[in-house]
């Protein structure tokens, strides 16, 4: 027989446990779960039509050329760094969007629909242009920075140039830092050449010498950069203009897809029937005043936003080149066939 207060706690705890169950069998059962579907994400919309955007994949390119950009200009070469971020705030209102020159001459570029390409190119390799700091960054005021900071406030304005480089470049010997950092970011290195010569004046091997020569400085100095264009120095040929897109010395051979000239225009689209890449036109960046201003950035710049249908404009597809049907300028034979008239 068990003691008492011990039979008492049994009691006790059966008599909880009947309760828990019997608690337990009246509760009513949780509601169903449940399940929502959630609708699949609306289809984005069709892209724009060539028609709607005004696509002119046949129209001029402004290839934009800089020398020095210096608080002190000495030169109508010289821009400050000021006209310079004014010019690129210019560029990316209006819609354009840079891509380097080898992009251009090979029609490699895909850009948004309605956006028209432009291409900055930098001659001489002038510190102005690019300098590291100290923090292995470019140096405040110089061409890279601003381009990188104007890019920065404008999402789709590419950071991308072509810098044509002689020897030294950026007054840096052998170029390693600069010309590294410059390929590492995706800005495309040109040859200019080794010592800037009048090509005009030298026999082909000279030529040559120079052109493979600065290939080898550049390709030293940055191993993976593939120097595909040139700036003539003074924009002047060689006698034999082969020599400038093509040729070989001490080992080293060259091939360059695009060869610029000064100019003083803009350039006819890659795939215009006009296009010769052994001569492409630039545009000096110059204000509204100065000698031959009419030539200079901000006339042309002026005359393609009165007149946006002489400019290139994408249709955003890059396997498709449309124009206008009552556009005179040709295609090129070999894109004929891409080509979408309306």
């Amino acid at each position: 027989m068990l003691p008492a207060v011990r039979s008492g706690r049994v009691v006790a705890a059966v008599t909880a446990a009947l309760l828990t169950a019997l608690a337990s069998c009246s509760a009513p059962p949780p509601p169903p779960r449940q399940v929502v579907e959630i609708p699949p994400p609306p289809p984005p919309p069709p892209p724009p039509t060539p028609e709607s955007v005004g696509a002119n994949e046949l129209g001029e390119v402004p290839v934009l050329m800089y020398h020095r950009i210096t608080p002190a200009p000495t030169s109508v070469y010289d821009r400050t760094p000021e006209d310079f971020r004014a010019e690129l705030e210019r560029l990316a209102t209006e819609g354009y969007v840079p891509v380097t020159a080898t992009e251009y001459a090979t029609g490699r570029f895909d850009l948004p629909a309605g956006a028209h390409p432009v291409v900055l190119t930098f001659d001489d390799g002038s510190p102005t242009q690019f300098t590291v700091d100290g923090s292995g960054e470019p140096a405040p005021g110089t061409a890279t920075r601003i381009l990188l900071d104007v890019a920065a406030a404008h999402p789709g304005f590419r950071p991308v140039a072509t810098f044509y480089v002689f020897n030294p470049p950026f007054e840096e010997p052998g170029g390693r830092r600069s010309l590294a950092w410059l390929h590492e970011h995706g800005f495309e290195i040109g040859n200019h050449t080794l010592d800037h010569p009048n090509l005009g004046r030298l026999a082909g091997d000279e030529v040559q010498q120079q052109i493979a020569g600065m290939q080898r400085v550049i390709t030293d100095a940055a191993p993976g950069a593939e120097v595909r264009s040139i700036a003539l120095p003074l924009g002047v040929h060689p006698d034999d203009e082969r020599l400038a897109a093509d040729g070989s010395a001490d080992g080293t051979t060259y091939h360059h897809d695009s060869v610029l000239l000064v100019g003083s225009n803009p350039a006819p689209s890659p795939w215009s029937a006009d296009f010769d890449p052994a001569n492409v036109p630039r545009i000096r960046s110059q204000a509204a005043t100065g000698p031959d201003a009419q030539f200079g950035s901000t006339a042309w710049l002026d005359l393609l936003a009165a007149d946006p249908a002489r400019r290139y404009t994408s249709d955003g597809d890059p396997n498709r080149i449309s124009a206008p049907a009552g556009l005179s300028t040709q295609p090129a034979p070999a894109v004929a066939d891409r080509l979408y008239r309306y």
